[in-house]
């Protein structure tokens, strides 16, 4: 897209051009009319010295190109032309008698003289050749506005390129500060954008101190940011209202179930219950983490990683999978957070890690100083589903199993607490997921991988929310 300075600069430089040129054109134009003949006596003057030819005893004045369109322009042109005795003379029957007497031996130069009746003027002209004079007394010639304007640009070409010359800097630099104030304008509304608070009620950019060309534009934005506000809160809304709304009828589906004679068929509505359950539940929480309602306290995430691992024991051991806590020092790790809400991020990466990282046979809880890494010596994740997983309802089981919103709410989990879920995996080299809070100096990732799909917490992952306790 072209710059909005660079464009103005432009058309501005443009503009300048046009403006300069319009005034010397009519500076040319509207010559004092005593000027504009002496400058019309010196191009004449060129024409007849160009076309006269000297020989010997001879004086003669060839036709040119110049002469001839002379002659044309002017049906009452007259001249004489002497160099010492030798005359030659053209028009003499429209000559009107002459203050000056022939052959002309004046100093060498150029004038406009008026005739002895005092009814019209002349042109006297002088130039040297070598050792001889040449002198020309030119009347009633009629030359074109466009040959005045070339000899008087040709004649005057250092004192107009000086004027043109400071009218350009001028230009550029008035161009210069023009355009970095438009700049500035720009770039006060843009950071008066990116400190609108996602979370603050209905945030706009404030007009005061806006240039007043920008202010419809800041206008517009502030009603679209408006509009997209209040549909964002009305999704929310009804997010959380149908959530709520949903499981009290789950609820009393639940305790019906419990009077269905057949067992294998209970069984399987007991199943379909419990995840239809967990998608309300996951859908009530994700409502809740997108309307940033969490009050962030000191917690220990050594202390939930323990906690986390020791409820999962029983599932490893049955799936037949060691379950491991590794830690640089000793001591607690602090992070700002809400208890419950990293106990379920770190739980559905746990779980996550037990249903579908397949061929894995031990996973490693790692702890760093503000984050802890989940790794699984897995398959991996396969390529080109890193950008999908993490959106909700995009699960990476092929038989179905769960809703697709685990990861996604560990995404809004973190981004709640001002941190991000990592995530690293290769085919056949296992996967690294971390939860890295603010308080995190580097991402932690596994030494394992050959290599290394880094994805921040709104890119890529798949679900583990089947299996994750809430």
């Amino acid at each position: 897209m072209t710059s909005i300075a660079r464009t103005f600069a432009l058309s501005l430089g443009v503009a300048a051009t046009t403006i300069f040129l319009i005034m010397l054109g009519i500076f040319i134009s509207r010559y004092p009319t005593q000027e504009r003949e002496f400058r019309a006596c010196r191009v004449v003057a060129a024409i007849l010295d160009r076309a006269a030819v000297i020989e010997g005893k001879s004086l003669t004045i060839r036709s040119t190109s110049a002469l001839e369109e002379l002659k044309a322009d002017s049906p009452n042109l007259w001249y004489v032309v002497s160099s010492g005795d030798l005359v030659s003379e053209y028009g003499s029957e429209r000559r009107p008698a002459l203050p000056f007497a022939f052959p002309y031996h004046g100093p060498v130069g150029s004038s406009v003289f008026d005739t002895l009746d005092q009814t019209s003027t002349f042109c006297l002209a002088a130039v040297q050749r070598g050792s001889l004079q040449l002198a020309m007394m030119v009347g009633q010639h009629q030359v074109r506005f466009g040959r005045i304007a070339r000899n008087l640009l040709f004649r005057n070409a250092f004192s107009i390129a000086l004027v043109a010359l400071a009218f350009a800097v001028t230009v550029a630099i008035g161009s210069a500060l023009a355009a970095r104030f438009v700049s500035r304008g720009i770039e006060r509304v843009t950071r008066r954008a990116l400190a609108i608070d996602p979370s603050a009620p209905q945030g706009s950019i404030s007009l005061s101190g806006v240039p007043f060309e920008l202010k419809p534009l800041v206008e517009a934005l502030n009603r679209a940011f408006g509009e997209i506000d209040a549909y964002i809160r009305m999704q929310r809304r009804f997010l959380g209202n149908a959530a709520h709304q949903l499981r009290t009828p789950l609820t009393l589906l639940r305790a019906k179930i419990e009077d269905v004679p057949d067992p294998a068929l209970k069984v399987e509505l007991v199943r379909d219950v419990r995840r239809l359950t967990s998608l309300v539940s996951a859908m009530l929480d994700l409502a809740r983490l997108q309307n940033h309602a969490i009050e962030k306290r000191p917690i220990d995430l050594a202390e939930i990683a323990l906690d986390v691992l020791a409820d999962f024991s029983p599932s490893a051991l049955d799936a037949g999978i060691e379950l491991a806590l590794e830690q640089a020092g000793k001591g607690p790790i602090p992070v700002q957070g809400v208890d419950a809400a990293v106990r379920s991020a770190l739980a559905n990466l746990v779980g996550n890690a037990l249903i579908h990282a397949h061929g894995a046979r031990r996973i490693v809880a790692t702890l760093g100083h503000g984050s802890i890494s989940i790794y699984d010596d897995g398959a991996g994740l396969p390529q080109g589903t890193e950008h999908k997983l993490l959106e909700p309802f995009q699960t990476g089981n092929s038989t179905g199993d769960g809703s697709g919103l685990g990861l996604s709410i560990v995404r809004e989990i973190m981004a709640a607490h001002g941190g991000e879920l990592v995530i690293s995996s290769a085919p056949g080299c296992g996967t690294t997921m971390s939860l890295r809070f603010p308080e995190a100096a580097a991402t932690t990732g596994s030494p394992h991988l050959d290599r290394r799909v880094e994805a921040s917490f709104r890119h890529s992952g798949f679900d583990a929310d089947a299996s994750s306790p809430r």
